[in-house]
């Protein structure tokens, strides 16, 4: 921007260039950062950051990641895995044979319930299902 438009031309011949006689401008009069969270800064860390500090919950030493991993699929994307063509066909069929759908062969362990499901009868095979 204009130099000439800057607080600071304003300032040239004020003694302290407004930041006080008394206060003075000093370099880190509170601390750097988080510094006196427990101790000086005190007031702020419980009024606006509380549960700054301390523990929660348990530690878990070897985490493995992998042994928690299951991927899901819901119920409206079922007939998806079997194909819109098979589905017209066991609509048009009287008594239908439940098609088996397993779930594993196509990547997925979990089945969730969300979505709506065409009243048609279906074997699925899963690991584990919501209730």
């Amino acid at each position: 921007s204009n130099i000439k438009r800057k607080k600071t031309r304003k300032l040239r011949g004020h003694v302290s260039h407004g930041h006080g006689r008394i206060g003075k401008h000093r370099k880190h009069p509170g601390g750097r950062g988080n510094a006196g969270g427990m101790h000086h800064h005190r007031i702020n860390f419980d009024k606006y950051h509380p549960g700054y500090f301390g523990k929660v919950g348990m530690r878990n030493f070897h985490l493995r990641r992998q042994h928690k991993f299951c991927l899901t699929i819901n119920l409206d994307k079922l007939w998806s895995l079997v194909g819109v063509d098979k589905v017209a066909e066991l609509e048009k069929e009287k008594t239908p044979n439940a098609p088996v759908i397993d779930l594993v062969k196509f990547g997925y362990y979990k089945l969730l319930g969300r979505g709506h499901f065409p009243n048609l009868p279906v074997i699925v095979k899963a690991k584990y299902f919501t209730k």
